[in-house]
């Protein structure tokens, strides 16, 4: 960085236009006191499940014995929750038209794939920490969830 560096329009514009440009979703230049950051928003599509075939719940949840609640109702510190380690999408199917990894009343081991989280055009498995029985879902395929968030309870 140089030291006549000057925050003009001219300069901001340019700025942005490297954002368009390249992979990059944030720049930041500070010089002296001044300080221009620049942050451009990314929507990500899962690559391989289209978004309008997650946008409705999946028909298997709905069909389950038991609702699924919603995670406001159940405390992170449950003994049984199963917590998002991560920001993203939740999925609760390998494909669009796939079975549910697991439904409620379905029995786990340890490490077993419960869901998939899509993060930064990544899909994390989400493994059950301990083995059980799913007593409850908390979130639908294809919704955001956040860190912390409880996704389900397996006990």
């Amino acid at each position: 960085m140089t030291k006549d560096l000057q925050f003009d329009p001219a300069t901001i514009r340019e700025l942005a236009q490297i954002l368009r440009e390249s992979d990059l979703t944030e720049i930041e230049l500070v010089d002296n006191d001044m300080r221009v950051k620049l942050v451009r928003q990314v929507t990500v599509a899962p690559l391989a499940m289209p978004i309008a075939a997650h946008a409705a719940p999946a028909p298997v949840a709905a069909a389950s014995p038991a609702p699924a609640a919603p995670a406001a109702e159940v405390d992170a510190d449950h003994p049984g929750a199963v917590t998002s380690p991560m920001v993203g999408v939740a999925y609760l199917s390998p494909e669009p038209t796939s079975a549910p990894f697991v439904t409620i009343g379905s029995k786990v081991a340890q490490g077993q794939t419960l869901m998939l989280i899509e993060a930064m055009k990544t899909y994390n498995q989400i493994k059950a920490p301990r083995a059980g029985t799913v007593t409850r879902i908390l979130v639908e395929s294809g919704t955001p969830v956040e860190f912390g968030e409880p996704l389900m309870i397996v006990e």
